[in-house]
Parts: C-alpha cells; structure tokens; sequence
C-alpha cells in the first residue's frame, strides 16, 4: 500500500511541478525558445489547451495552467482516497488540493532556486537552463540584493530567499495543520 501511495503522489507531483512551471514560466515573461521552456510547454499543452478555450488568459496570467495545476492535485487527492478506502467528500478534496497547489509550488520555487545556486557554482554562464531560472528567480532576488551588502563577490541573496522560503513553509503549515 505505501509504495502505491508512493507511486502515486510522485507521479502526480512530478506533473503538478510542470504544470506550476508552465504558468510561472508565462507570469514571469521567460524565454519562449529556451530549451526548458519548449519542454515544459510541450509536456503540458495536450491537458492545457483544451482549458484555454474555457479559460483565457488575465494580465498576462495563465489562468488555464493554474486551473489545471487545481484538478491534478484535485486528482492526486481522489486517487489517494481511493486507495486507501477512505469516504470522499468535496470540501476536503478542494481544501487538500488548494494546500497541495501551494506546497507544490513553494517546493517548485525552492528547487529552482537550489539548482540555480548550483549552477552558478559549476557552470561558465552558458548553461539554457541557467538562464532560464535566472529569469524566473531575478525579480525576487533583486530586493534582497539591494538591503544585503555586497560580501566580497559571494551572492547571500539565494540563501537569504531559501531561509524566507522555508520560513513561510513552516508556517503555511502550521496554520493549514
């Protein structure tokens, strides 16, 4: 039973991770062409462009992705109820998957941002994929940049932003319980 559990939250996660990706990769203005972004966009385009034609778009937020980012955390949570033969009720499911979208997405941002900090370590600037996180993390490292002082060519803020980071997941989770 727990490696079905297992089995299931991964493969649902993994997806949900993607999709979250897809709408960050849009909200943040990403390059299109970038090899990570065409991954992303052709993984997800067959369950989100049939939402497009639900859902359009709002200033510039991709409200389909978000949608679909719901139903698979939405789904993750059905199957897991199943599985283990528990009573389905609506509220629980919409509140669980509601928490699950905003877990997914902290965990999302905290990769993205340890994956960058080691990029920066071993890569020689050239790297699409680099580039591509540098563009979804920049805007929320620049202000940590302008309060903390320059430490001797070591960049602070990356650590700073994961400390905040899991700060906030603490604490998401104890009011969520």
């Amino acid at each position: 039973m727990n490696a079905m559990q297992f089995l299931i939250s991964t493969l649902f996660d993994l997806f949900l991770m993607v999709v979250l990706l897809r709408f960050w990769l849009q909200a943040a203005k990403a390059d299109f062409y970038n090899p990570l972004s065409q991954f992303v966009v052709k993984a997800t385009s067959f369950a989100v462009n049939p939402l497009r034609k639900i859902i359009p778009g709002l200033g510039g937020l991709d409200l389909a992705s978000l949608l679909l980012a719901f139903i698979i955390a939405a789904a993750k949570i059905t199957a897991l109820i199943f599985l283990v033969g528990a009573t389905w009720e609506v509220g629980f499911v919409l509140l669980n998957a509601l928490v699950t979208v905003i877990k997914e997405g902290l965990n999302l941002l905290f990769w993205v941002l340890v994956i960058r900090a080691l990029l920066s370590w071993v890569s020689q600037g050239n790297n699409p994929i680099e580039a591509v996180f540098h563009q979804l993390t920049e805007p929320m490292l620049r202000p940590i940049r302008k309060v903390l002082p320059p430490l001797g060519g070591l960049d602070l803020s990356i650590l700073v932003l994961i400390i905040a980071l899991q700060f906030a997941q603490f604490l998401f989770i104890d009011l969520v319980g």
